[in-house]
C-alpha cells in the first residue's frame, strides 16, 4: 500500500521525496500552492482527505518551513491531524525553544545524554549555548548542525525520486520469547530465508534493516549499511548478529523478529572483494548447493545448524515492489 498512498501524494505535489524506513515521505508544496490556489492548511487538508478517501489511511502530517520543523511537526501529530509550523520567525522560535533536545532530528539518545549533563535539555538551551562550547561537546559538524537546527535553519532540500526496493521476511513467536538464544538462533533463520531469496531473484542488498517487536508491541528498529552490496548468507548473517547484539536486549520479552533488506540492486552489480585464501569461495560453494536443495524440496530443508529451532518454526515474508 505504501507505493499507492505515494501515488495519491505525487498527485498533489511532484516533489516527493520517499522514506521507505519509517512508511513516511517528504513532500514540497512551494510549487503546489499557486497550482491549487490553496494555503499550506488547506492543501494538506486535502491531500489527508485524498489518503483518508481513496484507502482508508488516517496520516499524521507536519508542515513546516524547512524538513527539520516539517518532521518535528510530524513527530508530535497524532493520527487523523495536522501540524502547521508558519513561516515566521517568532512562531518558529515559540515552536522549537519549548522541544526536549532529542526532539532535534540530529540529536539522538546518547547525545541527548551528553548534553543533559551540560545543563542543555531543550532546543532553547542549544540555540542559546554558544558554539564553540557546542563544539567542545559535540563536535564541529554535529555543533554547527545542532545550532542551525535549532534556530530553524535547514537549507536541504526535497529530493524526489523513485522508491528503493525492499525485501523482507518475519517471525512471531508463539510466545513471548526470553532467552537470548532463541533469538540468535531466529535471526540467523531469517537472515538464511533472505538471503536464499535474494539470490533467487538475482538481487543485492545495500543496507539490513532489524525490527524487534516486544510483549507491549513497541518496537526497536535498528539499520546498517553495507560494506559492499551483496547476497552472501555470511555477510549478511554478520551484521544482522551486530544489530541484534546492539541492542542489548538479555532476557528482554521478545514478541517477533523481522529483518528487511533495503535499496536492492541487481546482482550483475556487486563487487566482491577477493581475498588470498579459498574459505569464502568454499562458502559460496555450499551457498549454491544448499539453494539447489532448497529449489528441489522446498526453502529451509537444509542450513546452518544453529538456525534449526527446538520446536516448530514458521516464517511469513513479503516482497515490496515499490
Amino acid at each position: 500500500m505504501y507505493g499507492q498512498l505515494l501515488a495519491v501524494i505525487d498527485g498533489i505535489s511532484s516533489r516527493v521525496e520517499p522514506l521507505p524506513a519509517d512508511w513516511s515521505a517528504y513532500v514540497d508544496l512551494t510549487g503546489a500552492l499557486t497550482y491549487w490556489n490553496r494555503d499550506v492548511e488547506g492543501l494538506v487538508a486535502v491531500l489527508r482527505l485524498r489518503l483518508l478517501a481513496l484507502h482508508g489511511v488516517q496520516c499524521s502530517a507536519g508542515a513546516g518551513p524547512t524538513r527539520s520543523i516539517a518532521a518535528m511537526a510530524a513527530d508530535i501529530t497524532p493520527p487523523g491531524a495536522a501540524t502547521v509550523v508558519r513561516d515566521d520567525p517568532y512562531e518558529i522560535a515559540a515552536f522549537l525553544r519549548i522541544k526536549p533536545a532529542s526532539a532535534l532530528p540530529c540529536i539522538g539518545p546518547k547525545t541527548a545524554r551528553t548534553l543533559s549533563r551540560y545543563g542543555v535539555t531543550t532546543v532553547g538551551d542549544i540555540a542559546d549555548t554558544q558554539p564553540p562550547t557546542l563544539q567542545r561537546i559535540l563536535g564541529t559538524g554535529a555543533a554547527r548542525q545542532a545550532h542551525d537546527l535549532a534556530h530553524g535553519i535547514d537549507t536541504r532540500p526535497v529530493v524526489p525520486g523513485a522508491v528503493p526496493k525492499t525485501m523482507s521476511t518475519s517471525h512471531r513467536f508463539n510466545c513471548d520469547e526470553l532467552h537470548p538464544e532463541q533469538h540468535h538462533r531466529t535471526t540467523l533463520r531469517l537472515v538464511q530465508e533472505l538471503g536464499a531469496r535474494l539470490r533467487a531473484t538475482g538481487e543485492i542488498t545495500q543496507a539490513l534493516t532489524l525490527t524487534v517487536t516486544y510483549a507491549d508491541r513497541t518496537q526497536t528498529t535498528r539499520s546498517r549499511t553495507l560494506n559492499e552490496p551483496t547476497a552472501h548468507t555470511p555477510v549478511l548473517a554478520t551484521t544482522a548478529r551486530e544489530l541484534l547484539t546492539g541492542l542489548g536486549l538479555q532476557r528482554a520479552r521478545i514478541r517477533a523478529l523481522a529483518l528487511r533488506a533495503e535499496r536492492l540492486l541487481p546482482a550483475e552489480d556487486a563487487v566482491h572483494q577477493l581475498t588470498f585464501d579459498d574459505r569464502d569461495d568454499k562458502l559460496r560453494r555450499i551457498e549454491t548447493a544448499l539453494d539447489k536443495a532448497a529449489n528441489r524440496y522446498r526453502p529451509g530443508i537444509a542450513g546452518v545448524a544453529s538456525a534449526f529451532p527446538r520446536s516448530g518454526y514458521t516464517t511469513t515474508s513479503v516482497q515490496s515492489p515499490v
